[in-house]
């Protein structure tokens, strides 16, 4: 009995989990991108080593589970795998992390949480998803988009009082001080960052349908996204100091990006979009604010400001409408089928629907809409 409600408790939080575990790692990797750019790290050679980790560390998972499939490597996956690595590695990541030189760690993940919200319009534009406004379940997943993006609007605009969680004085608070910043190149960036992952999320769905094999897939965004750093760092600063290696915080900081934030994220957001489309993952990424305020309060001695508190609540708000929206429509998409049309399951009516047409204002991802 005890393994029965094991299992249907697993079956039914596995994508809220795998999402939250995605943005814990996330938290991690740009507190410590932020040390290492602070001391002068190469921006594209960060980009190119991690990447090599990441494919380094995916390559046995793809070569165990997805061997002998290589054969549907056609010219047109070849095409989606390059999308893949421009939209959700060279451009994203390069400009989140020009961006993140350039502010803070907070303040950049107070603009990367407008990335649903890019990412739901992006997929209304291009009829990945419906606007559903007609119904309930739409209805509340458009106020959970608008609730993170006054969230995030709120935490960057207005701080209010402050107050101490940790009142220790820690050596750590480098991570947040004496940074050379250029607060309106370093937002500019960081919007722009937000509008290549907002299409990369799109782009993921299509390239699921011609290529579904995720480790494979993972391995090779790596490999060519690590190529596209190197062309791109060559062509910009080709010294041997910039691409030099250490045993120091940013070896460490790339070995943990590449198995960690590369490999493992990217299997598990790869697994969760064709479960449950493009915008349920990026709906979580304002996550990542609440984390890193919680942590620079209680490891790093940082003051919690009233705004970035009432921010988090209408983000944490926000992700929970959202959620239950987006349950609502796959509960509609499990209602018997309608006189003479083949019984679905809701999987294939997530990643398949144009076999029958959906009901009207749910949720379609269209097996000929772009994908990362």
């Amino acid at each position: 009995m005890a393994t029965i409600a094991f299992k249907k408790y697993f079956e039914s939080s596995k994508f809220l989990v795998s999402m939250l575990l995605v943005q814990a790692i996330g938290t991690g990797m740009q507190l410590l991108s932020k040390v290492i750019l602070n001391d002068g790290t190469f921006i594209f050679a960060l980009l190119a080593y991690r990447h090599v980790v990441g494919a380094v560390c995916v390559a046995p998972l793809a070569l165990y589970f997805e061997r002998g499939n290589t054969t549907k490597l056609s010219l047109k996956v070849w095409f989606w795998l390059f999308i893949n690595a421009l939209t959700g590695v060279s451009l994203s990541m390069g400009l989140f992390y020009y961006g993140l030189r350039d502010t803070t760690a907070t303040y950049a993940s107070n603009i990367i949480s407008i990335t649903p919200v890019i990412t739901f319009v992006f997929s209304i534009i291009l009829r990945v998803e419906s606007w559903g406004l007609n119904t309930r379940a739409g209805k509340v997943k458009t106020i959970g988009a608008i609730l993170c993006v006054a969230g995030a609007a709120t935490t960057t605009f207005y701080q209010g009082k402050s107050f101490h969680i940790n009142h220790q004085h820690s050596p750590s608070h480098a991570i947040t001080k004496d940074i050379p910043s250029n607060w309106t190149r370093g937002t500019l960036l960081l919007i722009g960052a937000c509008l290549s992952y907002g299409i990369w999320f799109i782009v993921q769905v299509k390239l699921i349908k011609v290529f579904p094999l995720k480790y494979w897939s993972t391995m090779l965004t790596c490999i060519i996204a690590s190529g596209q750093a190197m062309i791109v760092g060559l062509c910009i600063d080709h010294s041997r100091k910039s691409w030099s290696l250490g045993w120091n915080l940013q070896l460490l900081t790339i070995v943990y990006s590449g198995a960690l934030v590369t490999a493992m994220a990217f299997c598990l957001i790869s697994w969760v979009i064709v479960k449950r489309g493009p915008t349920y993952p990026s709906m979580f990424n304002p996550l990542i604010l609440v984390f890193i305020t919680v942590l620079e309060a209680l490891l790093l001695g940082e003051a919690i400001h009233l705004g970035t508190l009432v921010g988090s609540i209408l983000i944490l708000m926000g992700i929970y409408s959202f959620l239950w929206g987006k349950r609502k429509e796959l509960m509609m998409n499990r209602r018997p089928p309608v006189k003479n049309v083949a019984p679905m399951d809701v999987e294939a009516m997530v990643t398949e629907p144009t076999a029958i047409p959906p009901p009207k204002a749910t949720a379609v991802l269209p097996s000929n809409s772009p994908e990362q």
